[in-house]
């Protein structure tokens, strides 16, 4: 055998063990544990990771030596001393490799988590912040966003990807608008680094985040979980999620007319053919005939005049164009003068799509949309949203009449099931490869999803609460629960069944349990949005419950809490707390208003509400004699909850039954 052969299978051999043995030995760290982090002040931070069955490990921190050895699985962890806010740092790790982590921070860390009013990132409420947004640097404060991922058949251990990004202008359009807000008051008030871990998920019901454990006395959330804990189940769901998708789209989009058409109806159309078009009024829910039993496409034009001088104005200024068509529901396919300028395949993000001026022209130009309805009421262009072209500060409407063209008529599409709304998948896989790092508290924004079935909300929300601390194994961490806003159309009848009052109630059940606080939204919300754009005040109100919970300052927060009730005659006193120097009713009237007012019959009918004191509030009416209970702000979305402490904070809604 050839010399240089022996050689060389010698030398592949010797590659081949050493990079056995290189891999055998590689310490490997958790997603969070990485460059940027954010680790927990005055505490004994946990740092963890993997390695060769009892491999020595040696980390140095703030000049301080560590040294563990990993067990028989390959698993170790490290408790760091307890240090001071500050930063940054560098963490040097070795073993049979070695690992050094940039840029630390120590500071607060906050978990924030919760459905889509959790998720919903800064860039979505970038209109309304610009100004604020073009000027954020706080490399301080910190985000690491969790990837949605789930599992049904046991906890997951690390994430697929994520990592700590500082806020500068560009990188906080990913950020959590609630949490950053939240963070940003903190921030300027204690001048402490904060990191943000974002797991959350649009759309979630509170199980989807609820461990085995906290879900032991309901087996038939727990059936559920382990159907989904079969693949093939999984697999099965999925592809009839694919097919009911495609059998819906494919045909819409082949025996769509102004699809199909040529030319297609996103062009400009001759007169002759603009006579089959008919006028309707935007914006304006369609759900009165014929429109009640429509789903399908239907297309629509509008056309609108821009003068040569205006024009010229905006090329001449520089500023940006930008097309705002509110909210449509559900899909939408837009074009500006036959060329295409965005789409949007659901209907809860607003349509804000930016526009060359190029496109523009003097004289007439036109708009068409392109509006698929798959399913569910009511559907249209949703009022009081913003309907324009924009430049700058100049706003050219475009409410009023446009012309509409039905494409084509379908069935409704049928529902799809989501996966990651069902129970334990999130927590086993969004939370749980989080349990072993030390964090300050948690923030909670959900809800909205249970609120068809709210019944046994009010027990999910304190197990789970419980379950969180003691996986956490850090005592009874603060708890922050942003409690539900305002949302959907006023209630006629006092008496309406509502499933957002409920969460709400359960909501301020919770604070019950110890170190727990809560932002009251009533006030702030949005009838025709379930994602409300004011998250800056929602995250100022939250800053203030952690003030109160996590660092024990004295204020006014969550704002006033009824504590008691009693009738005098035909009257009801009602007493609060966290009124600081007193109540107010927002208002020129002085009146109070959504007061509801019930006997022992329980017809609620609404009432008459004054203060008459510091801390007290009289409700009567004329109709119940002998009152036996009393709500406010009972409804999905109350038109003017005015009851407010001194320091502008709006009180929570409840209910109370009134003592003898």
């Amino acid at each position: 055998m050839p010399i240089s052969l022996i050689i060389r299978r010698g030398s592949l051999w010797i590659l081949w063990l050493a990079c056995w043995h290189a891999g055998l030995a590689q310490i490997r760290l958790p997603r969070i544990i990485s460059d940027g982090m954010v680790l927990q002040r005055n505490d004994s931070a946990r740092i963890w990771g993997w390695a060769s069955p009892h491999e020595q490990i040696r980390l140095i921190f703030l000049q301080h030596t560590y040294v563990t050895q990993a067990d028989a699985a390959g698993h170790w962890q490290i408790r760091l001393i307890p240090a001071p806010a500050g930063g940054p740092y560098a963490m040097e790790i070795d073993g049979n490799n070695h690992i050094t982590l940039k840029d630390i921070y120590i500071g607060d860390v906050w978990l924030c988590s919760g459905q889509s009013n959790m998720q919903l990132p800064m860039r979505r409420v970038q209109p309304r912040y610009a100004a604020l947004m073009a000027q954020v640097h706080k490399p301080e404060i910190r985000q690491f966003l969790v990837p949605m991922q789930m599992n049904f058949q046991h906890p997951e251990q690390d994430f697929s990807s994520g990592e700590w990004l500082p806020a500068n202008d560009w990188t906080v359009l990913d950020f959590s608008a609630t949490a950053y807000f939240f963070a940003r008051a903190l921030y300027e008030k204690y001048h402490v680094p904060i990191g943000l871990i974002n797991a959350s998920v649009g759309g979630t019901p509170i199980q989807a985040w609820m461990s085995r454990d906290a879900l032991r006395d309901f087996p038939e959330e727990l059936a559920t979980a382990d159907h989904y804990a079969d693949r093939h189940f999984v697999d099965s769901v999925l592809r009839e999620n694919r097919q009911h998708a495609e059998s819906w789209m494919m045909p819409a989009w082949q025996h769509d007319s102004g699809w199909q058409h040529s030319p297609p109806w996103y062009e400009s159309l001759s007169s002759a053919a603009m006579s089959h078009w008919k006028p309707t009024e935007v914006p304006g829910f369609w759900d009165q005939s014929p429109w009640k039993d429509f789903y399908g496409i239907v297309w629509l034009k509008k056309t609108f005049v821009l003068s040569e001088a205006r024009l010229a104005r905006w090329k001449n200024q520089h500023v940006p164009v930008t097309l705002w068509l509110g909210r449509l529901v559900d899909a939408d396919y837009t074009y500006l003068n036959g060329a295409f300028v965005g789409n949007i395949t659901y209907q809860y993000p607003p349509r804000i799509y930016p526009v060359a001026v190029d496109l523009l022209k003097p004289g007439e130009n036109e708009i068409t949309v392109r509006l698929m309805h798959q399913s569910g009421l009511p559907w249209g262009f949703v009022p009081d949203k913003t309907y324009a072209l924009v430049a700058g500060h100049d706003t050219l409407s475009l409410q009023g009449e446009w012309k509409y063209r039905i494409g084509c008529n379908m069935p409704a599409m049928q529902g799809q099931v989501f996966v990651q709304y069902q129970p334990t998948g999130l927590f086993n896989g969004m939370i749980a490869p989080l349990l072993p790092y030390t964090i300050r508290g948690a923030v909670w924004y959900q809800g909205e999803s249970n609120t068809a079935h709210p019944e046994e909300y009010a027990v999910w929300l304190k197990d789970m609460i419980q379950d969180w601390r003691e996986k956490w194994q850090q005592g009874n961490f603060p708890f922050l629960i942003v409690q539900l806003p305002n949302y959907g159309f006023p209630a006629k009848d006092p008496n309406a069944w509502s499933g957002w009052a409920l969460v709400r109630q359960a909501q301020l059940q919770a604070l019950q349990l110890p170190n727990t606080g809560m932002a009251v939204t009533i006030d702030i919300g949005e009838w025709n949005d379930v994602h409300p754009l004011d998250k800056k005040d929602v995250g100022e109100r939250l800053a203030l419950a952690a003030e109160k919970v996590a660092f024990g300052e004295h204020n006014t927060s969550p704002g006033p809490l009824c504590v008691s009730a009693v009738r005098q005659n035909e009257r009801v006193v009602l007493h609060f707390t966290h009124i600081g120097k007193g109540l107010q009713a927002k208002g020129k009237d002085g009146w109070l208003h959504e007061f509801l007012i019930a006997g022992a019959d329980h017809h609620f009918v609404r009432a008459k509400a004054r203060m008459v004191g510091p801390d007290a509030v009289e409700v009567w009416s004329d109709e119940v004699k002998h009152p036996a209970e009393v709500r406010y702000a009972w409804s999905d979305s109350p038109v003017q909850p005015n009851l407010y402490n001194s320091e502008g904070l709006p009180a929570s809604p409840f209910r109370i039954e009134i003592k003898p």
